[in-house]
């Protein structure tokens, strides 16, 4: 298993054996797609053999790139820059990485670098971006954060080397994908109180229309015959929609969450993970931990 060089909100570390209990028996023989990257955890923990990878933040997708391409570089670059864990490099270093206007960017790998270094730095390992797409996380201040990464970078970029890297919208899985693919959706979680802290990582909004057309592209890639596994929040609007395809099994899961500003907000919470994939076909490692709910699910 390789570990992920990002940290990342709502990262699925906690429940990667919940997830891969759901695979098929013989998973690693299956083509593999993860259209909602972010921080990788899964696809780094099976190490797919082929298939794709794809986030709608671009950014997100360059330095992906770059752990591919140029693991080597990047390594130089994360050793070599001025900055420390300290709050003015840490604001000073926001302010490079959000420098670039139109029609100009960074080196590519110097971005990755930035990029990395303001993750292991920022508060909570937050991606967030705000309606001109700037990067506008607070500084974390931790004490001895590794942001050169060099063990993760080397390991990941040998998984990257199978995988297609895609910067593109996750509806793109209906024309990539064939019969017994294998497909983990990871979109960003509907919030289950119109208080809740964070919905967006990116400038495009992921609303409830976007996770109806979620639902809607599972259906057609069950039609197809692609298997697939999806995450969410345990928010009655996000059960209801997929409650109502009765080829899906839906499952509730607990993880602890530790994105909210308020410490007292912070712990356990339920989330769903729904699959379209037959009992008899699971891996079933995990199962009993897993509550299955077939018929009208309640708050």
């Amino acid at each position: 298993m390789v570990k992920p060089i990002l940290k990342w909100a709502g990262g699925k570390r906690q429940l990667l054996e919940d997830i891969e209990s759901l695979f098929p028996k013989d998973y690693k023989s299956h083509s593999f797609h993860e259209p909602m990257f972010g921080g990788g955890a899964v696809t780094f923990r099976i190490e797919p053999q082929e298939g794709t990878i794809n986030d709608i933040n671009s950014r997100l997708m360059r330095f992906y790139e770059v752990v591919k391409n140029k693991p080597e570089e990047l390594i130089d670059e994360n050793r070599s820059h001025s900055y420390k864990n300290e709050e003015d490099d840490f604001y000073e270093a926001r302010k490079e990485f959000n420098r670039p206007v139109r029609g100009e960017e960074l080196d590519k790998v110097r971005e990755a670098s930035l990029l990395i270094y303001l993750n292991r730095n920022c508060f909570n390992g937050l991606y967030r971006e705000n309606s001109n797409g700037k990067f506008n996380v607070p500084f974390g201040d931790y004490s001895n954060p590794d942001w050169v990464r060099k063990e993760q970078i080397r390991n990941c970029s040998k998984v990257l080397q199978k995988l297609e890297i895609l910067n593109d919208d996750f509806k793109y899985i209906l024309e990539k994908t064939d019969a017994d693919d294998l497909v983990y959706f990871d979109p960003p979680y509907q919030p289950v109180s119109e208080t809740a802290d964070f919905t967006q990582y990116s400038k495009e909004d992921f609303d409830f229309e976007e996770q109806k057309r979620l639902r809607d592209t599972c259906i057609k890639l069950h039609e197809k015959g692609v298997f697939f596994v999806l995450s969410n929040s345990w928010a009655k609007p996000v059960r209801e929609l997929y409650e109502k395809v009765e080829e899906f099994e839906i499952n509730r899961v607990s993880a602890n969450r530790d994105i909210s500003s308020n410490a007292d907000t912070r712990g356990p919470v339920y989330e769903i993970l729904v699959t379209n994939i037959p009992v008899d076909l699971q891996r079933g490692k995990n199962q009993k931990k897993l509550h299955k709910f077939t018929e009208n699910l309640e708050s």
